[in-house]
């Protein structure tokens, strides 16, 4: 059974974590790489843009101002004549605004009448007229906000004496544009491209998850019980080898168990016999009136140890024929309050002579007839009542209640005992397991057949530590047939 626990836990979290982890080990790395592309290439494709227009502008530049100093700019006087009659010719007017500027940084001559007498003041113009070198900006015209970016380039006189700037200025809107629109054609793709692997991830892990999540859930049938269940193997990789491996072990369990099972049904029918010689004889001899009181004693032992193993092997008995499909009910309607108050008359004597205290709580509404086996809710009953006897006998006390809502009956019996680590709790039930805290002797199948008799009824056994101290156990039965 643990094995079984463990396959079903493995591959449970095999399948609800697969995904996640593909995503992170493989999505989101093609994800982060796209991501890094795409900003390099927006980079580029920026920084390329706006390079392109100003080479452009400077190579324009250099040329006209190189011919102003060579062919045009005899005098200082001619330079403006010049300048003025070359801006009235200016082809690219509807492109770009040219300035002449002087040493000052005024405007004096522009093919935007608007721009003469204004001073720029950008540093390009600046840097062109200090180092008589062509220089470059990119930014904002203060009074509109508008991104322009301009060229400045020195106009040289006679003996290398710089005497103005000419200056060309384009409106960056455009560029801009064409910038915004090629770095979101880029952002496209890269989304079809993103769309495209997740699609083929999608494909290609669903050929994984579909077959993990049946050998999943054929491990939890197998884990539920079904032992020697085989699944069907359709693939012949690293899978086909897992679905091998839990099929070895589903036989290996199954042939665990039949030894298991029958192991324990041929000891149990074995011990009946001598048991009940024991018992018999013992019962016949302990009312003889010769024996002394010593002997009494000594026999009344034998039959209470005799008892107690008739009751161990009663257990085995009853959970090999649960085991092995051989359990049955006989269901027929019954008033559940009157068969758990015989079972408490039945069990306050003893539990009296223990020097327990028994406090029942009855339902004092009326209570519905329930489907249910009579003799099997007994037998559930003593044996909770004598747990709580054993192991909360520290408590000197013993609750009883009931209660019911509208689809279900709720029987809880509570013991004032030391109650169950919390760890242990999911394990009690199991058959054969004895917590940490058992110091009474028994076989630790009593509350596992329990659970199966609650469980044949489509009932619930449930399993808490009181606040307070002490276990509680809730005897959950529906009210009308679930079986």
């Amino acid at each position: 059974m643990k094995a079984g626990e463990n396959v079903r836990k493995r591959f449970g979290k095999q399948t609800s974590g697969l995904r996640q982890r593909w995503i992170k080990s493989g999505v989101l790395i093609v994800l982060i790489t796209l991501i890094v592309v795409i900003l390099a290439i927006s980079f580029f494709i920026n920084s390329n843009y706006y390079s392109t227009v100003q080479t452009g502008l400077e190579s324009k530049a250099k040329t006209a101002t190189d011919f102003f100093s060579n062919y045009v700019a005899k005098s200082y006087a001619e330079y403006y004549d010049s300048a003025y009659r070359y801006t009235e010719s200016f082809e690219d007017s509807d492109k770009l605004e040219l300035q002449f500027i002087d040493v000052d940084g005024r405007v004096m001559i522009s093919t935007y009448g608007i721009s003469a007498g204004s001073s720029p003041s950008t540093p390009d113009i600046t840097k062109a007229i200090s180092t008589g070198q062509i220089s470059h900006y990119i930014g904002k015209v203060p009074s509109t906000g508008e991104r322009i970016m301009s060229v400045s380039a020195p106009m040289v006189y006679s003996g290398g004496q710089v005497i103005g700037v000419m200056r060309y200025v384009t409106s960056l809107r455009l560029v801009d544009k064409q910038v915004i629109i090629s770095i979101l054609a880029v952002i496209a793709l890269g989304a079809v491209i993103m769309l495209i692997v997740i699609f083929i991830n999608l494909v290609f892990i669903r050929s994984v998850i579909e077959p993990v999540s049946e050998i999943t859930k054929m491990s939890k049938r197998i884990a539920q019980g079904s032992y020697g269940i085989q699944i069907n193997k359709d693939y012949q990789d690293e899978i086909g080898e897992m679905v091998d491996s839990i099929n070895e072990m589903s036989l290996k369990i199954a042939q665990s168990e039949k030894v298991q099972t029958e192991f324990i049904s041929s000891i149990s029918h074995e011990l009946r016999t001598p048991l009940t010689a024991i018992t018999g004889w013992g019962e016949t001899l302990i009312y003889n009136e010769h024996l002394d009181g010593e002997t009494k004693k000594g026999i009344a032992i034998i039959l209470k140890e005799a008892r107690r193993l008739t009751k161990m092997v009663e257990e085995l008995l009853e959970f090999t024929r649960m085991e092995d499909g051989r359990f049955t009910l006989n269901i027929e309607l019954i008033d559940i309050v009157a068969e758990l108050e015989d079972s408490i008359f039945t069990y306050r004597e003893l539990l009296h002579q223990d020097e327990l205290e028994l406090v029942y709580e009855p339902y004092i509404e009326e209570m519905p007839l329930i489907p249910g086996d009579p003799s099997r809710l007994k037998q559930v009953f003593l044996n909770l009542f004598d747990n709580a006897a054993k192991y909360g006998r520290e408590g000197k006390r013993i609750e009883i209640s009931v209660d019911m809502d509208s689809c279900f009956v709720y029987i809880k019996i509570r013991d004032f005992g030391p109650g169950i680590p919390k760890d242990e709790l999911t394990h009690v039930k199991m058959k054969f397991y004895k917590g940490s805290n058992a110091k009474e002797r028994g076989s630790g199948i009593g509350l596992a057949v329990c659970d199966e008799i609650i469980r044949f009824h489509g009932g619930d056994l449930i399993l808490e530590n009181a606040e307070g101290g002490g276990l509680r156990v809730t005897i959950k039965l529906p009210i009308s047939s679930s079986i």
